[in-house]
């Protein structure tokens, strides 16, 4: 099912979102994110994006979808690297970005599998966009 993408003057997308509980069943609140996302042309969505205040958020590159619950970011890199980048919470805006080149996160995926992975480059990216929106944060945000 196509979801509403709720837009960025909406509070909700500048609320923290909580942790799910362990071994809830997302299936069908994932399924719906990636219907919506790929309907609305994106290539990552959080929970917020559709109101829902849960640490949760869906990313497909290459064919391959992502799926990350609880996630947080444990290391950062010291170098940056500057991507010009859209959002699906502000239609037709788009604005240059630093980013961390690398990042190393901890997450669940919708199996309850635990995973430590190095993300680097476009998927370092599109993880810190979409974690910026379990935080509240927006791409405007990084605007002077």
């Amino acid at each position: 099912m196509i979801l509403p993408i709720i837009l960025y003057k909406n509070k909700i997308l500048r609320k923290k979102n909580k942790n799910i509980r362990l071994k809830k069943n997302l299936n069908k609140i994932i399924k719906n994110m990636f219907e919506t996302m790929y309907y609305y042309k994106g290539i990552g969505l959080s929970a917020p994006q559709i109101g829902k205040n849960i640490n949760l958020f869906i990313i497909s590159i290459n064919n391959k979808k992502m799926i990350f619950i609880n996630s947080k970011i444990i290391k950062y890199s010291k170098k940056k690297i500057i991507s010009n980048e859209g959002c699906l919470s502000i239609p037709n805006f788009y604005a240059n970005i630093k980013r961390n080149k690398l990042i190393k996160v901890e997450y669940y995926d919708n199996k309850w599998e635990k995973h430590n992975k190095i993300f680097k480059n476009n998927l370092s990216i599109i993880y810190q966009h979409e974690y910026d929106h379990i935080k509240g944060k927006l791409i405007i945000d990084y605007l002077n």
